[in-house]
This record gives structure tokens, C-alpha cells and sequence, in this order.
């Protein structure tokens, strides 16, 4: 297993706790569909929530949310509509984004909730 790869699993099974600490079911883990893939899907009541998590070690490049890419949007949305589609539920569905940044030994977590909407708002808002 490389560093980076061990890194990118240790910021997910931190996004795990996150949501376990705030009552979300874990439905799952890296869900695969062709060539997509949600790192988590979390649901609360009826929200099911795609997770997307992105960990860096410095914002040198940019923080870690800068890294989630058109496609990679794109993708997110195709994996989440085979996994709705595929159970038959019926279900408000949203798009986030845990960014980590580890630095100085410690992690900081940055939850962006509905995170298309967060996109749109720094377009027109030009942030």
C-alpha cells in the first residue's frame, strides 16, 4: 500500500467517525459503478448524502475541495443514481464534500453541505 493511497484511507475512516458522532447510518463505503466511485454514502432520516473526501497535506495547491474536478462531479452523480436506482428508493439525495487538511500533526476537517449549490454560489459570487 503507497503513502498517498494509506493517507486518502485514513481521511475517509475519519469522515466514518465524523458521521457516526453526528447519528448517520453508514450505507457505505468507496461504492463502485463502472468507473465511479462515492468514497461514502450516509443517510439521516430520509437524506441520503453522497460523500466525497479529499485530504491534503498543505494548502500550498489550493484546499482540498479545489481538487473535486467537473468529471469527478460528474462521475459522483452517475455512481448515486445507479445506487438509488438499484435499491428503489425513494429519498432527498445531497452532495458533500469532507476536506482534510493534515498539518502539524493534526487533522482539520472542513464539512461543505450541498456542495453543488456551494459551486454555484462561488460562480456567480466569483469567491
Amino acid at each position: 500500500m503507497n503513502e498517498s493511497y494509506a493517507f486518502g484511507q485514513a481521511a475517509e475512516q475519519r469522515a466514518v467517525i465524523y458521521f457516526k458522532s453526528l447519528d448517520y447510518n453508514i450505507l457505505d463505503q468507496n461504492y463502485r459503478y463502472r468507473s465511479a466511485e462515492d468514497d461514502l454514502i450516509v443517510k439521516k432520516n430520509d437524506l441520503l448524502i453522497a460523500v466525497e473526501v479529499k485530504a491534503r497535506k498543505s494548502l500550498f495547491f489550493g484546499s482540498p475541495e479545489q481538487f473535486v474536478s467537473p468529471k469527478k462531479i460528474k462521475l459522483l452523480v452517475m455512481a448515486m443514481d445507479h445506487f438509488i436506482q438499484s435499491k428503489e428508493l425513494e429519498v432527498e439525495l445531497r452532495f458533500d464534500i469532507i476536506g482534510f487538511i493534515y498539518e502539524n500533526a493534526q487533522w482539520k476537517l472542513n464539512h461543505i453541505k450541498n456542495f453543488f449549490i456551494f459551486l454555484i454560489k462561488c460562480f456567480i459570487y466569483n469567491i
